[in-house]
């Protein structure tokens, strides 16, 4: 019974990291019909800039000292909403009214661009990166230990999606992004600022995507810059899952994605090879049998 515990609080805490990568993927998806395939690699970004923070570096001469824990990752979470603005202005602004495919050709295209200047600049070693030590201590109940990192992701995750939840429901922007999530002309027309309602999502999906990253990289510490694809496909999966579109389809098919992940290689541990398979699986299985997901709706063409 020990073993099930310890492994229902270790499929939370993963299932968790992948709710909040999945709501930043559909909360573009819900506005904008953009499936973002760079959002794994924007994930990625946010640990290399969350890595430089705190171990500090050097660049053109520059010198950018070392940086608390608690000053490192806002300002990194804060330069990947940056990161995320850039690319909508940049890359799918320009594309607001070409054929879907385009925008999907160039959602891929952001995608390889980022992984490979990931490559060039940060190069494609390995880094270690550094666990602060509040996320280390380890507490025990008999036999069930709780990493201090376990714990606090889901609180992490549940105040990230209270927050997306009041920006959603709670405020005009939120209005206005659940309107052209129905009908991109019509909002316009009302005097609403349809530009600055979509660079806001791409913000926010952004930011999402960097609080998730950086707790990915202190629960499996070690960046590379093709870490975002594997974690991004999952999201994707986990959003498909619960309801792509819907915030608490994205949360709730991440946490089912990671508890699955989880219990499958704690009591099926022969198996543990086809881990990264079952995200693939259950995405066919719910594209064939219910393609809107777990509470997702099916929306008018």
């Amino acid at each position: 019974m020990d073993v099930f515990f310890q492994q229902l609080i270790n499929g939370i805490s993963l299932g968790s990291l992948y709710a909040l990568i999945a709501i930043g993927y559909t909360m573009v998806y819900g506005v904008l019909r953009l499936i973002n395939f760079a959002h794994g690699d924007v994930m990625m970004v946010s640990t290399y800039f969350a890595f430089y923070f705190i171990t500090g570096f050097s660049l053109f001469s520059f010198v950018i000292p070392e940086m608390p824990w608690y000053v490192s990752f806002p300002v990194a979470i804060a330069l990947t909403g940056v990161l995320g603005f850039l690319i909508e202005h940049l890359a799918y602004r320009p594309l607001r009214t070409a054929p879907r495919i385009s925008v999907l050709m160039t959602a891929i295209g952001v995608s390889f661009l980022l992984e490979n200047l990931g490559l060039v600049i940060f190069g494609g070693r390995p880094k270690g990166f550094p666990t602060p030590r509040p996320f280390e201590e380890i507490f025990y109940i008999k036999d069930i230990s709780l990493p201090s990192l376990s714990l606090l992701i889901p609180l992490i995750t549940l105040i990230f999606l209270g927050a997306t939840f009041y920006l959603v429901y709670r405020t005009k922007s939120g209005i206005a992004m659940r309107a052209i999530s129905r009908d991109i002309e019509t909002p316009q027309l009302m005097g609403i600022n349809v530009n600055r309602i979509i660079s806001l999502t791409f913000i926010l999906g952004s930011v999402l995507a960097a609080a998730g990253g950086i707790m990915l990289a202190m629960r499996y510490p070690q960046i590379n810059p093709l870490m975002g694809i594997m974690p991004g496909i999952k999201a994707f999966v986990a959003a498909v899952l619960g309801g792509i579109g819907s915030v608490v389809g994205a949360a709730l098919g991440g946490l089912t994605l990671g508890l699955i992940e989880i219990l499958f290689v704690a009591f099926l541990p022969s198996y543990a090879g086809y881990r990264d398979a079952i995200a693939f699986f259950i995405l066919i299985f719910i594209l064939l049998f219910k393609p809107t997901g777990i509470i997702g709706e099916k929306l008018p063409d």
